[in-house]
């Protein structure tokens, strides 16, 4: 039912569309929406049973802290153009609607050009691609990791207090990691130098450059220009180009993919953590991406997660600076499946830093 509200709406889009969008200049009778209705269709913006948009069915209305990604109203409602003011959402959204035409089609967000990142950072001069980076950028960063360690009081790294506790950035927080240094989204340590915004090639700079503002996906065909042989989504964890020869995980393996790189990093950024769990603070962790809050007390110590290990009621709880830096850093990673391609050596920095840090409270046996 929801859907069929949504797609019923978009037979008056075209007249509203010359308004909402300077691409759409020409005479509205001209222009054939079939083909662009079809790719959002595919997509998961229109995906109306999608926990995205359904998680909030049984409350009868979207939270004002949730709407502005979870809705078209209230994103509209954070971009101002409802009337209220820009930069918060005001009210909170009804449930039943998606990310549809007009949520990015309308006069306000034609004209969006900056973004304000959790951080605090602005990354400003942008084109349509600010209209993503409206949520696609987490909802917690780096300084905010900090400002939680301040806060609890703690007088060392090791120190476990009740006050502190897991960081979720967020998911899909593609921006952030685009960005790198200069949006803070990830944990960025003390007397580090870490990259800044990822300039792919000449004329793929911008998330819209990469996919299909509408369907989402990759345009993969694209790719093959530069980079031979890939011919699927699958094929782009392949690629290392010829100034990426490092071998950053230590494994010996210069050629594999520059995605391999990072995932074996973040293999051993969960090793150094549950060893970090399990020899300073006697009480060993798990990871389940799948369940919230992610973060388990690993209660048989045999470093999987088990069944009934990943219940709520089971959330770890032995909280120290140390271990919320390493696992907010750890998730965003995660978080973000195209991070080897937004921004491969901000993520390998990162992630690389955060099994340093572990390393200087493991002793020299258990250090990664």
């Amino acid at each position: 039912m929801v859907k069929k509200k949504v797609i019923a709406g978009l037979g008056i889009l075209s007249s509203s569309l010359i308004f909402a969008c300077p691409a759409f200049s020409q005479d509205s009778s001209s222009i054939n929406l079939d083909p662009i209705v079809d790719k959002w269709q595919s997509s998961g913006h229109a995906d109306a049973d999608a926990e995205a948009f359904s998680h909030w069915d049984e409350d009868g209305e979207i939270s004002t802290g949730c709407a502005r990604c979870h809705s078209s109203p209230g994103y509209r409602d954070y971009l101002g153009d409802d009337g209220t003011a820009a930069g918060a959402v005001d009210n909170a959204a009804p449930i039943g609607t998606v990310v549809n035409c007009y949520t990015c089609h309308n006069e306000t967000a034609a004209f969006l050009d900056e973004v304000t990142f959790p951080s605090g950072e602005t990354i400003t001069d942008l084109g349509p691609e600010a209209r993503c980076m409206v949520c696609h950028q987490g909802r917690e960063s780096g300084p905010d990791v900090e400002a939680d360690i301040e806060a609890s009081g703690v007088t060392g790294d090791d120190e476990v207090s009740d006050d502190l506790g897991f960081i979720n950035i967020h998911y899909f927080a593609t921006g952030a990691t685009l960005y790198g240094a200069e949006a803070h989204g990830y944990y960025q340590y003390d007397g580090k130098v870490y990259d800044h915004k990822f300039d792919h090639a000449e004329g793929y700079t911008a998330c819209v450059d990469c996919h299909d503002v509408h369907s989402l996906e990759i345009k993969v065909g694209e790719c093959n220009d530069c980079h031979t042989g890939v011919n699927s989504v699958n094929d782009l964890h392949d690629i290392r180009m010829a100034g990426s020869r490092m071998d950053y995980d230590g494994d010996g393996n210069t050629a594999e993919g520059v995605a391999g790189e990072i995932a074996t990093l973040q293999a051993r950024l969960y090793i150094a953590i549950k060893r970090y769990t399990a020899s300073v603070l006697n009480n060993p962790i798990i990871y389940d991406p799948q369940s919230y809050p992610y973060w388990f007390v690993d209660t048989n110590g045999n470093g999987r997660v088990d069944s009934g290990e990943s219940a709520f009621s089971n959330q770890y709880d032995s909280w120290t600076a140390r271990l919320v830096k390493a696992t907010f850093n750890y998730q965003a990673s995660q978080k973000d499946p195209g991070a080897f391609a937004h921004n491969a050596k901000y993520v390998i920095e990162i992630l690389y830093d955060s099994i340093e840090d572990l390393n200087e409270a493991l002793d020299s046996s258990n250090r990664i």
